[in-house]
């Protein structure tokens, strides 16, 4: 379909592709034990290559108003910045820098999506902003920074001196 077969979306041995209900077709990773027990969150790819993230709305996602807590929004986004950062991540990032703002709020049952794109990717660091919309009331923006990552080595253990 598009260049992102290639990348980081299958080379992900946490990737798990949804096979029935709403999501069918849908990917998420399961690795992240936060998200998942947060979640579920989903992403894929669009004909146009763009990526679309979104989750459907459920009790455990609320405040004590009934809408969808901040933190929820939070973590969503930032599940977002990797989804949106596969095509040029390959490999592990960390989050680095995260900065919202909460305009609207969403309520159970709705469907939460989220448009966003990288405004820049060098060496080591990637630039992300995105909008959280519900239809097309916006709830949430945001805007962040991946750092690259590379695997270290496991340290090894020095003897202890007795």
């Amino acid at each position: 379909m598009n260049e992102l077969s290639k990348t980081a979306f299958h080379n992900r041995p946490d990737l798990h592709v949804e096979t029935e209900g709403e999501f069918a077709g849908w990917r998420t990773w399961t690795r992240d034990s936060f998200e998942s027990n947060n979640g579920p969150f989903w992403h894929r790819v669009e004909e146009d290559g763009r990526v679309r993230c979104a989750f459907r709305v459920e009790k455990k996602h609320l405040n004590g108003m009934r809408n969808v807590h901040g933190g929820c929004f939070m973590t969503f986004a930032d599940y977002c910045l990797f989804a949106l950062a596969s095509s040029v991540l390959q490999g592990p990032g960390v989050t680095v820098s995260f900065g919202c703002e909460f305009l609207d709020a969403a309520r159970e049952g709705e469907l939460v999506e989220c448009e966003g794109e990288i405004t820049r990717a060098g060496g080591s660091l990637i630039f992300l902003r995105g909008v959280l919309k519900s239809g097309e009331r916006a709830l949430f923006t945001f805007s962040g920074t991946i750092k690259r990552v590379k695997r270290k080595a496991p340290a090894v253990a020095s003897p202890v001196a007795t």
